[in-house]
């Protein structure tokens, strides 16, 4: 090549090419950022799930966060205004309210996870066998289903307490049976959609029994809104069992549990308020960072369903 040819191409301003293969991993490169991108969740999931997680925490090792006895009672200091001694001050009895409010996170997150799990279990359990068999089987379970939720949760809470007496154990069956209904109308929806797809069609013609295509087929592929709804329902459930506390159909003294604090409370408003307001925050931070990881999934799931 002469040397005007070269000083023409250098001299002429015009970019050289770029190698295929480069742009391809450029290309890659921006589809993998933008995709780590889309699945990081929102800042103020983040937080919510870090306030869960904190929760969580407490529940497992409330020693961590309060050292204090949370029945403990010191009469001398009852109505304590908050202090450094007692960060969040006392109840009636004396009692240190932030370790009852720390230690009150095990009753209250065992119970959201509990009566949540009671639900789900039962619900895939109807929902699967009405939604698959058909016929007898599917119109006596959903007639079963719509005689129970034609019952206020409360109406069937109450029998239930009635019958297991009351208590934490009877309180999380209480709400747990209140969400069969739901889930498993949930649940028998997505079989009934899911029974009628292609893969599954294949696998009745290869000759696979009911049960491998229930356990391999149908119900994994059914339980994705049934999740999401059932992490929302973590935070339904707390605030209905802190409601039949409240009530006096749940936890009994001296348990430190929200609910029952709350109701503890209601008489002294006037002289200590700090005794009702902690709890109802404790319940309402809860209940809130519940939500909003959940819908966050939820959200994204429904834009995959709408895409497809």
């Amino acid at each position: 090549m002469s040397l005007d040819a070269l000083n023409a191409s250098v001299g002429s301003g015009s970019p050289s090419p770029v190698p295929p293969d480069r742009a391809g991993r450029a290309t890659r490169r921006a589809d993998r950022t933008g995709r780590a991108t889309r699945a990081l969740p929102p800042a103020g999931v983040l937080l919510a799930l870090a306030i869960f997680a904190l929760l969580v925490l407490a529940a497992i090792a409330p020693t961590l966060f309060a050292a204090q006895d949370p029945i403990a009672s010191d009469p001398r200091n009852s109505f304590a205004s908050p202090s450094l001694e007692h960060w969040l001050g006392t109840d009636q009895l004396g009692r240190d309210l932030f370790s009852r409010l720390i230690h009150g996170a095990r009753y209250s997150i065992l119970l959201g996870l509990g009566a949540t799990l009671i639900g789900l279990v039962g619900g895939v359990l109807l929902g699967v066998l009405a939604g698959y068999a058909r016929g007898v089987w599917d119109r006596a379970i959903t007639r079963f289903l719509d005689v129970l939720l034609a019952f206020p949760d409360v109406l069937v809470a109450l029998v239930t307490i009635t019958v297991l007496g009351p208590g934490e154990w009877s309180l999380i069956w209480a709400v747990g049976l209140g969400r069969i209904p739901g889930s498993a109308r949930l649940v028998r929806g997505e079989v009934l959609r899911i029974r009628e797809s292609g893969f599954v069609r294949s696998g009745v013609g290869l000759g696979l029994g009911p049960a491998r295509l229930i356990l391999r087929h149908v119900v994994p592929n059914s339980l994705g809104p049934v999740l999401v709804n059932a992490v929302l329902g973590v935070g339904v459930c707390i605030i209905f069992g802190a409601s039949l506390s409240f009530l006096g159909l749940g936890a009994v003294p001296p348990t430190p549990e929200w609910g029952l604090m709350l109701s503890e409370a209601r008489q002294y408003l006037s002289i200590a308020p700090w005794t009702a307001i902690w709890p109802g925050i404790f319940i309402t931070v809860t209940v809130i960072s519940i939500t909003v990881v959940g819908r966050w999934p939820q959200q994204r799931f429904i834009a995959k369903r709408s895409s497809l």
